[in-house]
């Protein structure tokens, strides 16, 4: 019992000297350890980091360098000096980290995936299909409705519904053909490793299907907003009627800048990553305002998007309200020109990261989250059972893995359009 004791307190003495001994040198960025030895600010990081990150900055600056359960972090916000972190592979690695987290959630190992056509040996392809059924009766989807008759009735429309795959009848035919885009989703994921395919499922279920719930709540409690892509979308229903062979999807077949507007403002509000890099190599960090940082090996490197650009009052005009034409110009085209103290910026908004290392599924899950929300508005009539409800909250320990999670649900009504039902 003594013995334990004594070791006990020789590991937090230890812990507490190692703690000590960090001391910020000379041209390295300020440092905050918080007041828990090794703990740092791990409690407040983990609760809310967008609003940990937000006192930081006004605390210290666009860079800091704070204490998060024995790893020290470089919190880099200013947007014009991220290229310095981004386009840097040599003293700068995002690889390990990133196999790390893939081989605990799903333990798998990312440079032996080879993927397969399925049609040399047809068992990887029947053995993803049983996966991909089992998958959609039970998966929690973002947007989920009731299988009912024609009629007006009462939905929730929620974050943590199940979806029911039931026969294709009148009432359920665009619920069927969501459970089919589902199923088409998960077979583009045709990998030797099952696991592999829970990486395709955990991103739908972390970001995509969020988006498209995110999305389509800020339509309906945005009237105007709604009404702007209801008539987009009527006019290029207007013109596929008129030709021979119309397209099968509207939305590839013409451009719809007012979508496009009101999704990129979706993720601005809503999309939370994290850009995280260890430092390999000690490294002189050069800002866009001339001034020079230096990192230390073993270190780690965090750019949060959300907080800045997305969220800067400076780059975007009241930042916290949702405005579904902030991505566009007058002449309805599209906004790509913001600016930062008269200087333009290369990164206004980073839903989907940057660089090398963007996500590799952007135009895919891009063209999904549209297709959701195209099918609904083109294929159910809508509208919100309160007039002046709110969308919910969102949940804050989600800030930093993507895509945010609403803490609530919005209840609606629905029904089937009739065939000559307009928009």
């Amino acid at each position: 019992m003594l013995w334990t004791i004594f070791l006990l307190l020789n590991g937090l003495l230890i812990l507490v000297l190692l703690y000590s001994t960090r001391r910020r040198q000379k041209n390295e960025p300020p440092l905050d350890k918080g007041l828990i030895p090794w703990l740092g600010h791990a409690l407040e990081f983990g609760k809310d980091a967008a609003k940990f990150l937000a006192r930081m900055k006004e605390k210290h600056g666009d860079i800091f360098t704070v204490c998060v359960a024995g790893h020290y972090v470089t919190v880099l916000l200013d947007p014009n000096s991220f290229d310095a972190i981004i386009n840097d592979t040599v003293f700068l690695d995002f690889t390990r980290a990133r196999n790390q987290l893939l081989k605990r959630i799903f333990s798998l190992q990312l440079p032996s995936i080879k993927p397969t056509s399925g049609t040399e040996t047809g068992a990887p392809l029947q053995r993803i299909q049983g996966l991909d059924v089992k998958l959609v009766r039970s998966a929690r989807v973002n947007m989920a409705f009731t299988c009912v008759s024609g009629r007006l009735r009462y939905c929730r429309v929620k974050y943590n519904s199940r979806i029911s795959l039931k026969p294709p009848t009148t009432s359920s035919r665009v619920l069927h053909q969501l459970a089919v885009s589902v199923i088409t989703y998960m077979q583009f994921f045709m990998l030797e490793d099952v696991s592999a395919c829970l990486v395709g499922c955990f991103s739908f279920q972390c970001n995509a299907g969020p988006a498209a719930f995110w999305l389509l709540g800020f339509l309906l409690t945005h009237p105007e907003a709604m009404e702007a892509v209801k008539s987009e979308i009527r006019c290029l229903t207007l013109q596929d009627t008129s030709l021979q062979h119309p397209p099968i999807n509207p939305l590839e077949a013409h451009s719809t800048p007012v979508f496009d507007s009101v999704l990129s403002e979706t993720l601005r509000l809503t999309a939370a990553v994290m850009i995280n890099r260890e430092v390999v190599q000690d490294k002189i960090l050069r800002m866009a305002n001339g001034k020079e940082y230096h990192l230390r090996q073993g270190d780690r490197v965090c750019l949060f998007p959300f907080l800045s650009p997305q969220m800067d009052p400076e780059i975007h005009q009241d930042p916290q309200i949702f405005k579904y034409d902030r991505f566009l110009n007058e002449d309805i085209t599209v906004k790509d020109k913001f600016y930062k103290k008269e200087k333009r910026l290369k990164y206004y908004t980073l839903p989907w990261g940057a660089g090398k290392n963007i996500c590799v599924g952007k135009e895919f899950a891009v063209t999904a989250i549209k297709q959701f929300v195209f099918l609904l508005l083109t294929h159910l009539d809508m509208e919100m059972c309160d007039p002046e409800a709110k969308l919910p909250p969102v949940n804050p320990s989600r800030y930093g893995f993507g895509m945010l999670q609403p803490d609530g649900d919005l209840q609606v009504r629905y029904r089937l359009k009739m065939p000559q039902h307009k928009m």
